[in-house]
């Protein structure tokens, strides 16, 4: 979810869910040495509970980036060991890590020795053509042994050479019976399913099996996908907010986000899905992704956008 999961998206996902643990895209430990740290870091309060996640595969670095993300106000910080992209593997982190669990142990040692927030791993089930269930096994058993209990499993292989990362998320097969497994094994752990859920149905069913689930993409793209949460998963009794109330919500927050300087395009790139299957949701993405409107506008077009769809 690199340059998707920013602030004004999670702050947009808070709308739908007060109970949902939100995420950040993957921010490099360097980039917390040597960038601009608040640019990286900063988020409303309305975003907890929260995650920072981070992609590295120095002990030192990390640390320093995970002491931050606490000094910061982040309920957690994860360590992502399954991103497949080109400018990850160069970098020595994301999915090729899974190939070496014990600097991954290494890593998730030294965040722990550095924060009292849950440190946690994001991972895949294999790497290339490794499918054997050992593999991804002794990678849990290994890090879990340094004191991780918290593993968001995403559930297909991550092919190095020869995908795209887009077709990392299509073209391995989805394997659930694995994650599942992993469950049957690590009973103590906390194991949460990622990968191709689109729908309650599935969610529901496979939530009878692990600890959690994890949404991307999904959530995205269909993001009132999120309002049901509360209600199924934690029992909330308030009626979850109408696309309407989220959109008047959304404006306010960017009212305020223009008076800082933020582009409403900034704001309104996340929200071209809420209306996602509704009549209207096509004049809907057209208003708010329009770049001429876009440059000049204020936090009313999102009102404009809304009088098409009511």
């Amino acid at each position: 979810m690199m340059d998707w999961t920013d602030r004004h998206c999670r702050f947009f996902f808070r709308l739908m869910s007060k109970r949902a643990r939100l995420y950040t895209e993957m921010i490099t430990a360097p980039a917390l040495q040597h960038g601009d740290v608040p640019r990286h870091l900063d988020f409303d309060p309305a975003e907890h509970p929260l995650a920072l996640q981070l992609g590295g595969s120095d002990p030192a670095s990390l640390s320093h980036a995970a002491r931050l993300g606490e000094r910061w106000g982040y309920d957690e910080i994860n360590l992502n060991c399954g991103c497949p992209s080109e400018r990850v593997r160069t970098g020595s982190f994301g999915a090729c890590l899974m190939a070496e669990p014990a600097l991954v142990a290494e890593c998730v040692g030294a965040m722990r020795d550095a924060v009292s927030v849950p440190v946690t791993v994001k991972h895949r089930i294999g790497l290339d053509a490794i499918e054997d269930f050992a593999f991804v096994r002794d990678f849990v058993g290994t890090v879990a042994r340094a004191g991780c209990d918290v593993f968001i499993v995403h559930a297909r292989n991550a092919v190095l050479k020869g995908l795209s990362p887009k077709e990392n998320r299509e073209v391995p097969p989805l394997r659930y019976d694995v994650v599942r497994r992993l469950k049957r094994d690590f009973p103590s752990l906390t194991i949460v399913l990622n990968g191709g859920l689109v729908e309650w149905e599935a969610i529901e069913r496979e939530l009878a099996f692990v600890d959690g689930v994890m949404l991307g993409r999904a959530a995205y793209h269909d993001p009132y996908l999120l309002s049901e949460v509360d209600r199924r998963l934690f029992d909330e009794t308030t009626p979850a907010p109408s696309r309407a109330q989220i959109v008047e919500a959304l404006g306010l927050y960017a009212t305020a986000e223009l008076a800082r300087g933020t582009s409403l395009r900034a704001i309104t790139r996340h929200i071209l899905g809420l209306y996602h299957g509704v009549r209207g949701g096509r004049r809907f993405r057209q208003l708010l992704s329009d770049a001429s409107r876009l440059r000049d506008a204020d936090a009313s077009l999102l009102a404009d956008a809304l009088s098409v769809v009511e």
